[in-house]
């Protein structure tokens, strides 16, 4: 019996303490999984938050974009009449002579050479220049501290530099044509090919739109004072990098290399044929054929001088020498002034635009006299 209940009793006590430990696991695994959940719930929260402030500060960077202040071609808040009625006027003359231009070389028969094929195309790059700048120009001439929002500015600097580089590739192409036609004429037609001159104006656009597209998004990554005040008549390039109040160092680089090959090979392209051109002028015998070869190619150098010269003294020079003055002047000779002259220069003394002119207007009064 005492034996028994001796066993009874160990057996029992061994009970208890398997419920015990038993009631034990269970509470340590409640209490585990409880900090788990804690921890699961906690992580939430974080994230929760942390998604809250990364959207907080999405939006505060939507709202509250940088805003410019175009203060124009002059200094101060004074209104000019008189240089509003001027740009206007040029800016009118600029549309009228490159749409011409447009319009005669689609439409006249006789004008269907490469040269007069490139033509066409500067002369629609050129009225698409001068309007992505002069109308701002304009205004601020009236008005000068016109706010342009942080979208607007950089798409104007975009369409202004990829116009401004197609504009030096087609004028490396005109002069490559120009070489062609004076060093090897008996094989122009061979080497000019409607399908080479289309491939040149492409590449003209495609590099000129890729070489805008890197460096607006490098610019317009920079950092900006909510309200900052552009001492130009529009976003250029060297403007807003000393604008920024971050790191310019990737940016200017990249202008400085990038930029410096993208605009110096066209004008690399321009001097080599012009150089051949020399050579074969000098080789001949008859001044008739060196009158005719100067008279053709040297409204087209004329051009050239003063577009690459206004180019290069602005973008390719140290930040150090910055000045808006100079700046603002040099970008009216390359951005208003070159544009506006083109078409007047290729074809006052062109016998061939001359009588596709006579043409159109004859063609154009014959249904009036009848």
């Amino acid at each position: 019996m005492k034996l028994t209940d001796a066993s009874g009793t160990s057996s029992s006590q061994d009970g208890r303490q398997c419920i015990y430990l038993r009631d034990w696991g269970v509470l340590a695994r409640r209490e585990t999984r409880l900090h788990r959940l804690q921890a699961v719930w906690g992580l939430v929260s974080s994230l929760q938050h942390s998604h809250e402030f990364l959207t907080s500060m999405a939006v505060t960077n939507l709202t509250y974009r940088p805003q410019f202040q175009l203060l124009g071609l002059m200094d101060g808040t004074d209104s000019h009449p008189l240089l509003f009625l001027l740009f206007l006027s040029i800016y009118l003359l600029n549309a009228l002579g490159n749409l011409s231009m447009v319009v005669l070389v689609r439409s006249d028969g006789a004008l269907c050479s490469p040269m007069y094929y490139f033509l066409g195309h500067l002369s629609l790059v050129d009225v698409c220049f001068t309007t992505v700048t002069v109308p701002r120009l304009l205004a601020t001439l009236l008005h000068p501290g016109q706010a342009l929002s942080f979208q607007a500015c950089f798409a104007q600097m975009y369409f202004f530099v990829a116009l401004g580089i197609t504009e030096s590739y087609l004028l490396a192409a005109m002069s490559y044509d120009r070489a062609v036609a004076v060093c090897r004429p008996l094989h122009y037609g061979v080497v000019m090919t409607p399908w080479r001159c289309f491939v040149l104006v492409a590449a003209s656009w495609a590099v000129s739109h890729l070489h805008s597209l890197l460096h607006t998004l490098l610019i317009s990554a920079l950092s900006y004072p909510l309200s900052a005040p552009v001492r130009h008549f529009f976003c250029d390039m060297t403007v807003m990098l000393n604008l920024a109040t971050s790191d310019t160092t990737v940016a200017e680089t990249a202008i400085f290399s990038e930029g410096l090959a993208v605009v110096l090979t066209p004008l690399l392209l321009v001097s080599l044929s012009y150089a051949r051109i020399l050579v074969a002028v000098l080789g001949m015998r008859t001044t008739g054929g060196r009158h005719r070869v100067f008279s053709t190619c040297g409204a087209h150098l004329v051009v050239v001088a003063l577009f690459f010269g206004s180019v290069l003294s602005v973008y390719f020079r140290p930040s150090s020498a910055y000045s808006a003055r100079y700046d603002r002047m040099a970008s009216v000779v390359y951005a208003v002034v070159t544009p506006t002259l083109n078409p007047f220069i290729y074809s006052l003394r062109n016998k061939e635009v001359k009588g596709a002119l006579k043409r159109s207007f004859r063609w154009r009064a014959a249904p009036q006299d009848e």
